[in-house]
């Protein structure tokens, strides 16, 4: 696979700590991440999906309900049947993202169903005009507004003045986007991974440990980046007091200080691991304070989006072609995919 140049050169890079540019310190080194973790709380401007909203921070009770509304969503949308299976041919993830927001949200009403669409969120304009619409839902009558549905769009529906509204409608489009983007992505790279149908006689019976081995050689979570500040510069010389700091699992789930043969695919080597999370100089989902508030649902979700894949025989197209690593906030395998091997 194509590294973009930027993640290349952090590859490259010999040092556990090191200067990125003129305000950016970047560490791989395991005790000094959890030194910096454990520095000071995460900001709430640091978060991705309960950062602040409408206008005000995203309350912890708010935040809790959100996260129970989407583990209801999620396990009951995995034991529907999937959509048909067509729909996962093509280039990936953006495939994958737009398969599972059909399968988990396609039973809201519109507008609601609107807010997780891949088009939708891709566009300010589309997503204000989409806002305004939710923000009148169930509109005169209720129609739509009673039964049926995510638990995600309850809130929104049961949202007690303007305010809540605003902030169940922004939570619904954050959280189902980071959810299937995320699982999307690494389900992908566990594709990329596994390699052709044609080059393995049978799938995994346990597809468990090839997705914790993805998470460590192709975390989507590939990078945590946090503001400087006096918490930071007590624990290495290299930073100052107006650094920030970037914290790089990618590469310390890459070091051969923490790993044996740490460049190789071994699904293996997760077998028998009842907490995987707990390996030493392994963080696949950030750290505590702010750890993936849907972490406990990203495996069994991804690990179903698999099987369903394997299962039709979903193989890379064009094997041949090197797949391409761009630089964005979630690390990424572009492929593009066909049924049938």
């Amino acid at each position: 696979m194509v590294f973009a140049p930027r993640i290349q050169e952090l590859l490259a890079r010999e040092p556990k700590v090191f200067r990125i540019d003129a305000g950016t310190i970047g560490v791989s080194d395991c005790d000094l991440m959890a030194e910096i973790v454990a520095a000071r709380p995460v900001l709430t401007t640091e978060r991705s999906v309960f950062k602040p909203a409408a206008g005000a921070d995203v309350s912890q009770e708010s935040a809790t309900r959100t996260i129970r509304a989407l583990g209801q969503d999620v396990t009951s949308g995995i034991r529907t049947p999937p959509p048909p299976v067509r729909g996962l041919s093509g280039a990936w993830p953006y495939t994958a993202t737009s398969y599972l927001r059909r399968w988990l949200f396609a039973a809201d009403p519109l507008p609601v169903s609107l807010l997780s669409k891949r088009g939708v969120t891709r566009s300010d304009t589309l997503s204000r005009l989409v806002d305004r619409a939710v923000a009148g839902w169930p509109g005169p009558g209720g129609e739509g507004g009673e039964g049926g549905g995510t638990a995600l769009a309850a809130q929104i529906r049961e949202a007690g003045d303007v305010q809540e509204r605003r902030q169940a409608i922004a939570l619904y489009r954050r959280a189902s986007a980071t959810l299937c983007d995320g699982v999307a992505a690494l389900a992908g790279n566990a594709l990329w991974l596994l390699g052709p149908v044609r080059e393995r006689a049978q799938a995994p019976a346990d597809l468990a440990p090839v997705l914790w081995e993805t998470l460590r050689l192709l975390p989507p979570a590939w990078m945590l980046y946090r503001k400087g500040g006096a918490a930071y510069t007590e624990l290495h010389p290299l930073i100052g007091p107006a650094d920030n700091v970037a914290l790089f699992p990618l590469l310390m789930h890459r070091h051969p200080d923490y790993w044996s043969r740490p460049l190789e695919f071994r699904p293996e080597r997760w077998s028998g691991v009842a907490e995987p999370e707990k390996t030493p100089a392994f963080m696949p989902f950030g750290f505590d304070g702010a750890r993936c508030w849907a972490k406990h649902l990203v495996v069994p979700l991804a690990e179903r989006l698999l099987t369903v894949a394997l299962d039709a025989r979903l193989a890379v197209h064009r094997p041949g072609q090197d797949g391409q690593v761009p630089l964005r906030s979630l690390l990424s395998v572009r492929f593009d995919a066909r049924l049938g091997g």
